[in-house]
């Protein structure tokens, strides 16, 4: 018996919508991160994008435990001297919701080339509305 090996001629893509009203940011991050990559399907193969496009909405209603939303920092720098930027959680939810759910699905995904071309499946929207109704996306539950 062979070993089945997926290329891009048979990959079938799906795409989900995942609400994340009320979710933990971990916890929909490990879910998210499993369906981008594929690994939800009995065709999974480590060295190919075989996974499926993955909408989020509701990014602004997620949750985090204990103090997180004031000590949690997220780190970025412009390449100049003291050109450090530090925001909490809570000044990124203010600002731009979407950023703390992809960071932490991203942060996710393998590095390199392929784990690029993976985040470019996951599509994040801080209110409930979505511009991709023409891709009939079907819902998607969490587990847990």
């Amino acid at each position: 018996m062979k070993t089945f090996m997926a290329n891009k001629d048979n990959i079938k893509r799906r795409w989900f919508v995942v609400d994340a009203k009320e979710k933990r940011v971990g916890r929909l991050a490990t879910e998210v991160a499993t369906l981008l990559r594929g690994k939800h399907k009995p065709t999974f193969t480590p060295h190919v994008d075989c996974g499926d496009y993955v909408i989020v909405v509701n990014a602004k209603d997620v949750e985090l435990t204990g103090k997180k939303w004031d000590q949690k920092k997220y780190y970025r720098h412009s390449r100049y001297p003291g050109g450090l930027k530090q925001p909490t959680a809570r000044d990124l939810n203010n600002t731009f919701p979407e950023r703390i759910v992809e960071y932490a699905v991203k942060g996710m995904l393998p590095k390199g080339k392929l784990g690029r071309q993976i985040g470019k499946k996951l599509f994040v929207y801080a209110g409930n509305e979505h511009k991709h109704a023409a891709q009939q996306p079907v819902a998607y539950e969490l587990k847990g």
